[in-house]
């Protein structure tokens, strides 16, 4: 019983590479300069990050197995990603279970609004981008764009690119 507890959980690899993945391209130059325009601050590169992963977890959780167990443990590496940031912040002990509750409603919250939006209509979905990526200030079009490009180019790539630790994102 006591052995489970040391024993390698299933895809740990794989989500660290892809959480890797999600990062490199969350902090591309191009998403905080026109024409996409994102706060390069914490804030907004939580933001980019959020929405790089949620269309990942999103391919991978709606994927034949193993994909939603591939999707549950690129969730694990993302929030302990979360977390080192907020302690690399100066965030105390104390305070990172707070700051980390707060992440992951908003991660939810957004999730859900981007799929939401995008089944509804462009419009909303780029209102959508505008009030979260850009905090409601400029045009939420070219995060639009690149979300429709994102999911077409993640559903297009099998399963096994994503088991490799590979997420074929495209192009800002």
């Amino acid at each position: 019983m006591i052995f489970g507890l040391f024993r390698k959980k299933p895809f740990r690899d794989e989500a660290a590479a892809l959480a890797a993945a999600i990062t490199a391209q969350s902090r591309l130059t191009a998403f905080f300069l026109p024409p996409y325009g994102a706060p390069d601050t914490f804030e907004g590169r939580f933001e980019v990050t959020v929405l790089n992963a949620g269309l990942l977890l999103r391919r991978l959780a709606g994927a034949e197995a193993p994909g939603p167990e591939l999707a549950q443990a690129l969730s694990d590496a993302v929030f302990s990603l979360f977390d080192d940031a907020l302690r690399e912040k100066g965030i105390s002990d104390t305070g990172v279970p707070k700051r980390m509750k707060k992440l992951a409603g908003a991660f939810s919250g957004r999730g859900l609004a981007y799929i939401n939006a995008a089944q509804e209509s462009e419009a909303a979905l780029t209102e959508a981008l505008t009030r979260n990526v850009l905090g409601g200030a400029g045009d939420g079009a070219a995060f639009a764009d690149y979300f429709r490009r994102a999911e077409a180019a993640l559903a297009a790539a099998p399963l096994e690119t994503f088991l490799r630790g590979e997420a074929p994102f495209p192009a800002p």
